[in-house]
């Protein structure tokens, strides 16, 4: 029985970059880091942890996966959190970005955006969800990598209430972990 061809998460090991990539290419890794958080109905503050990783297998798109975790104040952790994942590719123009997005509450994102000088801004050009699932009508965000650290800032808009300011986190690299459990 053959394998597949495994994911990287390092640009050092597994199937070349695709050369469409390159305006995505500083994303490529494993981050994880901390963040804060607001939900949107009660103007709760939160704190969270979180791992995010933008892995390749040489064909032109980065898959995406992301896993939070609710900490409370000395950062231990309270429960797990919300998950997402999906894809991230070259939109028609050099610098355009093309996101689709699942999460494990129920909606469904296809993000559109710009790629500049190690940063990404994307916002919702579709979104639907699930009967059960609270509505999402757009959301912004803005992704930046300033040497070893991603950090980002999102915008929600739920349920017909206008944009305002739900997440920001710093993350930091880790270790590559190329190889078939990354499959």
């Amino acid at each position: 029985m053959t394998t597949p061809v495994p994911d990287a998460d390092d640009l050092r090991s597994g199937a070349p970059l695709h050369d469409a990539l390159l305006a995505l290419l500083p994303l490529v890794g494993t981050w994880r880091g901390s963040g804060t958080g607001i939900v949107a109905s009660s103007g709760t503050e939160f704190r969270y942890g979180q791992q995010l990783a933008f892995v390749h297998d040489g064909r032109p798109f980065l898959a995406y996966e992301s896993r939070s975790w609710l900490v409370d104040e000395e950062g231990a952790v309270v429960r797990p959190a919300w998950r997402e994942s999906g894809f991230w590719r070259p939109g028609a123009g050099p610098d355009d970005v093309e996101v689709v997005l699942a999460s494990n509450t129920g909606q469904a994102l296809m993000f559109t955006g710009t790629a500049g000088d190690q940063e990404w801004e994307i916002k919702t050009a579709s979104a639907v969800h699930t009967p059960a699932a609270k509505s999402v009508d757009g959301e912004h965000r803005l992704y930046a990598v300033r040497g070893d650290e991603l950090v980002y800032a999102t915008e929600l808009a739920p349920g017909g209430r206008p944009f305002a300011p739900h997440l920001n986190a710093q993350l930091v690299r880790v270790a590559a972990t190329a190889g078939p459990d990354r499959a």
